[in-house]
């Protein structure tokens, strides 16, 4: 597993998430991320931060084998961790820009949604499976990124949209080829970079001070939810199906 930081030029920290085979995080690997995205903003020499991932695709949300070996433990874990994730993606000091391929899903949405932009390469696909995993959540994040009655659709339905879907929608910066997508990500990144570190951080309190919703409060309410689904018995039926044929 590996949370990396690296600095690809001056003012931009890149934080690359790799845990193969589908970035799909274990209850340590979100707290690695928030650790990291925490570290990268609290870097004076930090004026944007890039998230990205390596591998087949950006995010598939929880590790669903670490809760079906410890339920409880692990999926109080998992609520803290992505809890944390996220916060730390919103709370960053400095603009984040999310660089997305392939898959974002599930934990995936907690973290773009928080972001300050995304760039998308064009077999990028979003969503909220979680209702086939015997889970609830991130719509929250979801609704920062399409409109509410789409918000409902695709979670009701665990149907994902595409990154021109989004891009339609105003929450996708740019769409690129897949080969394109870092450099697409860092010509944002730098272009932000440019202005000054002080007022971009005092630009990101602000706009974060005038947000309708409080994100973090609004989806600690939502894991209420994931908890009596859990506590119900109804998740782990649900969860015990994930990955069988005909479920």
């Amino acid at each position: 597993m590996s949370v990396s930081t690296s600095c690809p030029e001056k003012g931009i920290a890149l934080v690359t998430v790799d845990v193969p085979p589908v970035n799909a995080l274990p209850v340590r690997g979100w707290y690695a991320l928030a650790d990291a995205v925490r570290a990268a903003g609290r870097d004076p020499g930090t004026r944007c931060v890039v998230l990205a991932a390596e591998g087949r695709g950006f995010n598939a949300g929880v590790d669903i084998k670490e809760i079906q070996a410890d339920p409880d433990g692990a999926l109080l874990g998992a609520n803290r961790g992505c809890a944390e994730a996220f916060a730390a993606v919103y709370e960053c000091e400095t603009p984040v820009v999310a660089a997305v391929h392939g898959f974002c899903l599930g934990g995936g949405i907690g973290l773009v949604g928080n972001a300050d932009a995304i760039v998308a390469s064009e077999d990028a696909v979003f969503g909220l499976p979680e209702l086939d995993r015997g889970a609830l959540g991130a719509a929250t994040h979801l609704a920062r990124l399409v409109p509410p009655h789409l918000m409902r659709t695709l979670y009701y339905t665990s149907r994902t949209a595409s990154a021109a879907e989004l891009h339609a929608h105003g929450s996708v910066w740019r769409v690129v080829p897949r080969g394109g997508l870092r450099a697409a990500a860092l010509e944002l990144a730098r272009e932000i970079a440019a202005k000054d570190g002080r007022l971009l951080r005092l630009a990101k309190a602000a706009i974060n001070g005038i947000d309708p919703v409080d994100v973090r409060r609004s989806y600690r309410f939502e894991q209420g939810f994931t908890f009596e689904a859990a506590v119900s018995g109804v998740a782990g039926r649900v969860r015990d199906t994930f990955g069988k044929e005909g479920a």
